[in-house]
């Protein structure tokens, strides 16, 4: 991934609160035949490895999981909040004129090599997991263990889990911070009257990064 020097992060603890909250990501991987691609929900154990291991399952009818070389460097892609800037928000559109349009988003790789599992008790303790994450904010969580057991055994027949021990990770936040205060200022003013979730995400992120730069600054 091409990172500009003021758009680069590569603290680990930032990078895997990140894949956390965007949770569904893009698993990348060789084959004989070519590139695969997946679109799927991960959890990352932070605990596992030196840069923490990715885990997640596909469908046993993707071809990804039998196709795939193991143990070869993977990619798992996470794309966070993301929108066009128009020019019309910039100060220095009134100033100079001299400006484009941008986008800005959060973007995490992690890269290593992926391997394959259709155990079925390893396939069920993934599935629980991933459930117990994602049901947490309800005020009554639904639980693997609410379904039949014999439904669940089926269901877990039907998939295959994988596992990523990150070997390379790194992330780009590109969230105007290149640009003046100024600058950046009318961009979140620009925001903010779109009355746009993802819109208001990206304010988010602009504000943190604004709040960092100042506590990071020199007296």
């Amino acid at each position: 991934m091409y990172i500009p020097r003021w758009f680069r992060e590569d603290r680990l603890q930032v990078l895997h609160s990140a894949i956390e909250k965007i949770a569904f990501g893009t698993l990348v991987t060789n084959s004989p035949t070519g590139i695969l691609a997946s679109h799927i929900p991960m959890m990352i154990d932070r605990s596992k490895g030196a840069k923490g291991t990715l885990h997640g399952h596909i469908a046993r009818g993707n071809n990804q999981w039998r196709d795939s070389y193991e143990e070869t460097e993977a990619l798992a892609m996470f794309l966070g909040p993301q929108i066009y800037i128009t020019p019309n928000w910039y100060e220095t559109t009134r100033a100079t004129g001299k400006v484009v349009p941008t986008w800005n988003y959060v973007a995490v790789h992690a890269y290593g090599p992926v391997s394959f599992f259709d155990d079925k008790d390893r396939l069920l303790s993934l599935v629980t997991r991933l459930t117990d994450v994602h049901e947490e904010p309800f005020e009554n969580p639904w639980k693997v263990s609410d379904a039949p057991v014999e439904y669940i055994e089926s269901q877990i027949r039907s998939i295959v889990g994988f596992e990523m021990p990150i070997s390379k990770i790194e992330g780009k936040w590109k969230m105007n911070h290149n640009r003046s205060e100024e600058d950046r200022a009318g961009v979140i003013r620009g925001l903010g009257e779109l009355q746009n979730p993802e819109a208001d995400s990206v304010v988010s992120e602009m504000k943190r990064l604004e709040e960092e730069e100042k506590r990071n600054a020199p007296e």
